[in-house]
C-alpha cells in the first residue's frame, strides 16, 4: 500500500480570532526553465493526481487520432459543472457518432455545480451520465473507440488498448513511470504521478506543439466548459491571458503558464477550498499580476450571514 506522507501547513482558517482549521500539504512552483522556484512538503511522493491528468488523458486522445474540436477536446479534459449547456455538447457530440448516452460507462450522477445541481432537481431531473462531471472525457473515450476499431463495450478496463494508450502518454508527459493504477470515481483507470511529473507535464502542454498545443488551445478557448460558473479553474483562466488549468478531487490543482511556469498542489485531507487557495499562492510565486489572484487569495468565513475570519494560505 502506498501512504502519502504529511505535508506541511499550507491553508489556515480563523475564525474570530481563533484559528480553527488547517490544512496541510504539498506545492511545487516550476520556473519558465524548469528549475524549481518554490516546493513545500514532498513533492514527490506518489499521488493520484484525480482530474487533474485530463488534460493529459486528452492528449492521448488526440494522439490516438480521435477528431475533437476545440469544444469537444476542452469537454474531454473537464470536470465540467453540469449545466443544461454541457449535457447538451456531450449530447451532440454522442449524437453526431451514432452514440448515446446509454454508451457511457461513467455512473449516472448530479451535476457538480451547486446551482447546476439546484436547477436539475427543479427541472425533476434524476442522476444521469450526461450530468456526470466526466462525461465528456468518457464521450472522447468512446470516439477514440470508434476511430481505432476499438471495442466500445468494456472501454474502461486497464488492458484495453486505448486505457495502455492514456498510460503511456501519462508516464511520458509527466517522466515518471506510473507506480500505481487505480480507479477513478468515474470508473476509468487512475494513474499515479508526483507533483513534480504533474508540474512538468502542465508545462510541457502550454508550451508544447502539435497535440499538446491543441489542448492548451481548447483549455484556453473553452473554460467555462472546464469547470463552470464560479469555478476557480474557469475564473483562473478567464483572467490569466494563457493560464492553463485544471483541478481534480482530493484537493488536486495544477496549472501552467503560456512561458512554461507551473503550479502543482495536493492537500493532505483532500480539500478543494484549500487547493483552490494554494494553487493562486503558487502563481503569485511566479509574479502572476492578475487582479482575480487578489479576489480568490482569501476566501471570508462566514458567521450569521457576515464575515468572522478568513482562509487564507500560510505559505511563505
Amino acid at each position: 500500500m502506498i501512504r502519502l506522507r504529511g505535508g506541511v501547513p499550507l491553508i489556515e482558517l480563523e475564525r474570530s480570532g481563533v484559528v480553527e482549521s488547517v490544512h496541510t500539504g504539498h506545492l511545487l512552483v516550476l520556473a519558465p526553465d524548469g528549475s524549481v522556484r518554490y516546493a513545500a512538503g514532498e513533492p514527490d511522493q506518489p499521488i493520484f493526481a484525480r482530474s487533474s491528468l485530463k488534460p493529459l488523458q486528452a492528449a492521448g486522445l488526440l494522439r490516438a487520432g480521435t477528431d475533437l474540436g476545440p469544444a469537444e477536446l476542452a469537454l474531454a479534459a473537464a470536470s465540467h459543472s453540469g449545466s443544461a449547456q454541457h449535457q447538451q455538447l456531450i449530447s451532440d457530440e454522442l449524437r453526431a457518432a451514432g452514440l448515446t448516452e446509454d454508451d457511457l460507462e461513467c455512473p449516472p450522477d448530479l451535476p457538480l455545480g451547486v446551482a447546476e445541481r439546484r436547477a436539475h432537481l427543479m427541472a425533476g431531473r434524476a442522476e444521469t451520465r450526461l450530468a456526470m462531471n466526466c462525461s465528456g472525457k468518457h464521450a472522447g473515450m468512446l470516439l477514440a473507440c470508434l476511430h481505432n476499431g476499438w471495442p466500445v463495450s468494456g472501454y474502461l478496463a486497464a488492458s484495453h488498448p486505448l486505457q495502455q494508450l492514456l498510460a503511456a502518454t501519462v508516464a511520458e508527459l509527466t517522466g515518471v513511470p506510473i507506480p500505481a493504477t487505480g480507479v477513478d470515481g468515474c470508473g476509468a483507470p487512475l494513474f499515479a504521478t508526483t507533483l513534480t511529473g504533474l508540474a512538468r507535464s502542465f508545462s510541457r502542454i502550454a508550451t508544447g506543439q502539435a497535440e499538446l498545443r491543441r489542448v492548451a488551445e481548447a483549455l484556453r478557448a473553452h473554460p467555462d466548459l472546464v469547470g463552470g460558473t464560479g469555478r476557480t479553474v474557469t475564473s483562473l483562466m478567464q483572467a490569466v491571458p494563457g493560464l492553463i488549468a485544471k483541478d481534480g478531487a482530493e484537493g488536486v490543482f495544477a496549472a501552467a503558464l503560456p512561458d512554461g511556469g507551473a503550479v502543482a498542489v495536493k492537500i493532505d485531507d483532500g480539500a478543494s477550498r484549500a487547493a483552490d487557495l494554494a494553487v493562486v499562492a503558487g502563481l503569485r510565486h511566479l509574479g502572476v499580476p492578475a487582479a482575480v489572484l487578489d479576489e480568490l487569495a482569501t476566501d471570508p468565513v462566514l458567521g450569521g450571514g457576515r464575515p468572522v475570519g478568513l482562509l487564507r494560505p500560510v505559505i511563505d
